[in-house]
């Protein structure tokens, strides 16, 4: 089949684009009109050309999830204390004024955060139960107590943060992600336990007194997934993305290979106005299959690429590569071991997917620690092929590796301001930093033209099937997203 014209005019952008040369511009200057400048609490960052980023606030407490409510403040999941609100200076300067103001004051809130499209609802999590407030933007301030709309997790050891997506394609639902109990966690491969699980649950169906069960309720959009912590819709289509944290210490027969193996994911779950994905409500492999990255590294490779479903440990007759090719989803992308991504966002025409790269742990040579984007086509995919090795592009970057953990940034999470600044958390430092383009343009416009290597598209040699639902545009998906909501709430 032809690819669809608005694939083929994306792909001739990319090969007209110029590369991206990462910059050592240290952000000194400011990115609108500020009166000064904040020091980065480490090292200036390495910015790509056109780029400019900078510090807006500091002295939070392991910032996680930000939001920006209808007025322009910034609230902020802080560890150990709540949710705050950050108020900024005069129209078109990206600068947080004066102290935050703690609005929420809940210790067990450590990552999740969502507002409503008409900004009066808050939605927050803890590793125990998702909430939600009446808010008030004009107060900047939530309005009631919390309501419980998800007040059962099951276990609640393993990873604990439980990410929030509102849907915007269908609204009223609202998308959750819980990880692993374990590095490898064979709970995972009974699909009740909700582990290791993302779903979608029905707003709407709530009433005061009722609260939904993870392990019990819900729509299952993919379980497989060691931690996605991010999570997103595409904009044009309703695709659903998430990025994965993958396994450390890996071992296939008998070798460590975990320096480069297996690789960190982004995956793809369907669509929740009713279109139909084979992904959707699919096992991506946890914890028995994993995404090849350095092959030349894996024993028994033959006929593996990157991207490649392969078995842990030994192979056996019930457990092998085979078995999870055949029988797993595999990754749409897949990303250098490692690097733990922990956000995506889409930009609002669906040319890019933005995503943080928190950082390594378990590898000799600290990788990640910055923020990247990766090139879509405006039609539900990205560009990149499912083999290629260079599907991001890099922004922000800690300029010495060698330093990281302990004296780097390390990007968390995202959101767009109402000027299409792009503003993310670094929880280690404390810190929010702004990314602007130098040519006053906004950041949401970025990819394909503003500099995408033509590498990107990689040199895959097997077809990989696209999530792109081009046929189903903005009314079609709205009329499936009525019909959709009336099905789905008689499921839920």
């Amino acid at each position: 089949m032809a690819p669809a014209p608005s694939r083929i005019l994306a792909l001739a952008f990319v090969a007209l684009s110029a590369t991206v040369v990462r910059g050592q511009s240290s952000s000194t200057a400011s990115a609108s009109a500020c009166a000064s400048t904040i020091e980065p609490k480490n090292a200036a960052p390495s910015v790509a050309s056109g780029w400019r980023a900078e510090v807006v606030t500091n002295g939070l407490d392991g910032p996680r999830g930000i939001v920006f409510d209808s007025e322009g403040g910034l609230l902020v999941v802080e560890g150990d204390k709540g949710i705050s609100r950050i108020s900024f200076e005069g129209q078109g300067c990206a600068r947080g004024k004066g102290d935050r103001e703690l609005i929420i004051e809940d210790e067990s809130l450590n990552h999740g955060l969502e507002l409503s499209e008409d900004g009066r609802t808050l939605y927050a999590s803890s590793s125990r139960a998702v909430y939600a407030w009446d808010y008030d933007a004009s107060q900047g301030r939530n309005t009631s107590g919390p309501r419980v709309i998800i007040g059962d997790f099951g276990s609640t050891a393993g990873h604990p943060s439980r990410t929030l997506l509102l849907s915007r394609k269908v609204p009223g639902m609202i998308l959750v992600s819980r990880g692993s109990l374990d590095n490898i966690d064979y709970t995972t491969q009974d699909k009740s336990t909700g582990v290791s699980t993302i779903k979608a649950f029905n707003l709407t169906n709530l009433t005061d007194s009722s609260t939904y069960s993870f392990p019990d309720d819900g729509l299952i959009l993919g379980w497989g997934l060691r931690n996605s912590v991010g999570v997103a819709e595409e904009p044009m289509t309703g695709a659903i993305y998430s990025v994965e944290n993958s396994v450390d210490n890996f071992e296939r027969s008998g070798d460590s290979i975990h320096q480069n193996n297996p690789g960190e994911e982004m995956n793809f779950h369907g669509y929740l106005n009713g279109t139909q994905a084979d992904e959707q409500g699919g096992n991506y492999g946890y914890p028995t299959c994993f995404a090849a990255w350095n092959v030349d590294e894996i024993p028994d490779n033959e006929g593996v690429q990157i991207g490649t479903q392969i078995a842990i440990g030994e192979q056996n007759s019930t457990l092998n590569d085979t078995f999870c090719r055949e029988d797993r989803i595999p990754p749409r992308l897949t990303f250098q071991a490692h690097q733990a991504p922990l956000d995506i966002k889409f930009n609002p025409n669906g040319t890019a997917a933005w995503v943080t790269f928190h950082g390594s742990w378990n590898r000799d040579d600290p990788i990640g620690y910055k923020l990247s984007y990766i090139a879509f086509d405006g039609a539900g995919s990205p560009l990149a092929n499912a083999t290629s090795n260079s599907s991001t592009v890099d922004i922000f970057s800690n300029p010495d590796l060698s330093k990281c953990p302990d004296e780097c940034v390390r990007p968390v999470g995202l959101a767009w301001d109402a000027e299409g600044r792009l503003f993310m958390s670094s929880d280690a430092t404390g810190e929010i930093w702004v990314v602007t383009r130098e040519d006053g343009g906004s950041a949401e416009d970025a990819s394909p033209s503003s500099g995408l290597p033509p590498s990107a598209t990689g040199n895959a040699t097997a077809e990989t099937s696209s999530p792109g639902v081009a046929s189903v545009n903005g009314v079609a998906a709205g009329l499936f997203g009525v019909v959709w909501a009336a099905v789905f709430a008689a499921m839920v």
